[in-house]
Formats: C-alpha cells, sequence, structure tokens
C-alpha cells in the first residue's frame, strides 16, 4: 500500500470514528421532550416538573388534551415523551384493549371526585328526593357512584365489580334519589339544575371550583391514583429517571402545598 492510499484509509478510519461518536452523543444527548396532560396536571407538569428538567438542560413542550384517548395514542406512536392524567385501572385497560405497552413510573397527587352543590352545606342536610348529576361514560360513572357510596347515601350491590358499576347496580337507594347522566366535562355547569354532583376532580378545577369546598371527598386507593406514563422500552432510560427525581423533590413538593390544595397525595409522599 503506497503513502497516498495510507493516508487515505486513516482519513476514512478517523471520519467513521467522529460520525459514530457524534451519534452516540446525540443519543445520549436527547434533550428536547414533549408531554401530554389534561387539566390541571399539565399545570402540574409545568410548573412542579418543567422547571427542574430545563435545569438539567431539558427543553420541554406541555401539550395540552381534553380527551382521555389521545394522549395515550401519541405517547405511543412518539408524539409524547410521557404524560399524565391517567391511573392505573384506566392504563391497564387502556393496554388490554389496544394491546399497547405503556407503563407508569411514578403516581402524582390527585384530584379527587368531589360532592358539590349550591344547595347543601352537608351530607346531613341532604333531602329525600334529591336530584344528583354523574357522569355518563363507564369509568366515571362507576367512580361517581362508588363516592356517592362511601358517603353514605346509597349501597351497591355486592356481586358487582364496583369498576363497573352503573346506576342499574344501585341496590338501597334511601333517599329515593334520582340521577342524572351528563357529560363528566359539564358536571360542574349542572349544579345550576340539580341538588348536588359527583364531579371529577380535573374538571372541578378546570370550572374554578375549590376542592377543598366539596362537601364530601373521594379517599383515592392507590390503583386510582394518577400517575406519569411512558412506553414501556424508556422505563429505565434517562429521561424517566429525571422526571422521577424531579417529583420525588422538595420542589415539587412545594409546588403541591402550594398550587395544588385539596389534591389526594399518594402513599410515597406521605411516608
Amino acid at each position: 500500500m503506497n503513502r497516498k492510499w495510507f493516508l487515505l484509509s486513516l482519513l476514512f478510519i478517523a471520519f467513521g470514528i467522529i460520525l459514530t461518536a457524534c451519534s452516540s452523543t446525540a443519543s445520549e444527548e436527547r434533550k428536547d421532550l414533549v408531554l401530554g396532560a389534561t387539566v390541571p396536571y399539565s399545570d402540574m407538569l409545568k410548573d412542579g416538573v418543567v422547571p427542574q428538567l430545563e435545569k438539567k438542560g431539558y427543553n420541554v413542550e406541555v401539550k395540552e388534551f381534553n380527551d382521555y384517548v389521545q394522549p395515550n395514542i401519541a405517547l405511543d406512536n412518539g408524539d409524547l415523551d410521557a404524560n399524565l392524567f391517567q391511573h392505573k385501572v384506566y392504563l391497564e385497560n387502556f393496554n388490554k384493549e389496544r394491546n399497547l405497552e405503556l407503563i407508569d413510573i411514578i403516581s402524582v397527587p390527585t384530584a379527587p371526585i368531589g360532592i358539590y352543590s349550591e344547595k347543601y352545606g352537608s351530607l346531613e342536610e341532604i333531602e329525600e328526593g334529591s336530584t344528583v348529576a354523574i357522569a355518563n361514560d363507564p369509568t366515571n360513572l362507576a367512580r361517581g357512584l362508588t363516592v356517592i357510596r362511601d358517603a353514605g347515601l346509597i349501597e351497591l350491590k355486592e356481586e358487582i365489580n364496583p369498576v363497573n358499576a352503573t346506576v342499574n347496580d344501585v341496590k338501597e337507594n334511601p333517599k329515593q334519589l334520582t340521577f342524572n347522566e351528563v357529560d363528566a366535562a359539564q358536571l360542574p355547569r349542572s349544579l345550576e339544575s340539580v341538588d348536588f354532583a359527583a364531579i371529577n376532580g380535573n374538571f372541578a378545577v378546570a370550572a374554578g371550583l375549590d376542592l377543598t369546598a366539596a362537601i364530601y371527598r373521594d379517599v383515592i386507593p392507590d390503583e386510582i391514583q394518577n400517575r406519569i406514563v411512558v412506553r414501556a422500552d424508556d422505563k429505565d432510560n434517562q429521561v424517566s429517571k429525571d422526571i422521577i427525581e424531579a417529583v420525588e423533590s422538595e420542589e415539587f413538593a412545594k409546588v403541591i402545598a402550594e398550587k395544588f390544595a385539596g389534591f389526594h397525595k399518594p402513599k410515597w409522599m406521605e411516608e
């Protein structure tokens, strides 16, 4: 091999090494993130998580959704790096129905379903024959009914799975309540025309209701606590680790105390 070809070979080798190094660095230093959430969890991300990710050098966009389907579709197809809007039961059912592999990495404070009323100031004041508004979609309908049950206003059939409860599963209704099923997002507005309503926390917050003003608030079990979710393949990557670190920080806890009063904290935050 003459000197010319020897030098050219060295140049090609060096160029290949540089390309490999650049490719590796670009992969390791991926800093543009898109996080998806519904209100008010989009605000929780913006105030409690994004500032800390930015300190680590990430450029973060928070995309807001107004439904419970598209955030998971967007996450699965790569348009999102993580999302925050759902609890474990919903996630597991969604994965099963859509054949997806999404996984939760950490739970966060969750706005509880509350019983709100412009007529009554306490559960004891609720009169016989009162009308109550509840969500009409299966997931939120069941949760609304279990909250009304836990408040001592109705009893559900023992043999049914509370996760799938409907009005037909009400076994005892001592106050002869009348149930009005409406779209979950319209529940706050329904307070003008019913005696009380079981309203999802996110819709209550979006409507400007004070969570602490509810005459009864759901005590949320762990499996109903909302979670930050990623693709299964990304569970142990650096982005997921940095998100978890942000949520577990004192800064995040301070934001929750100052801006998310009435949210039910997961067990790990109470320990």
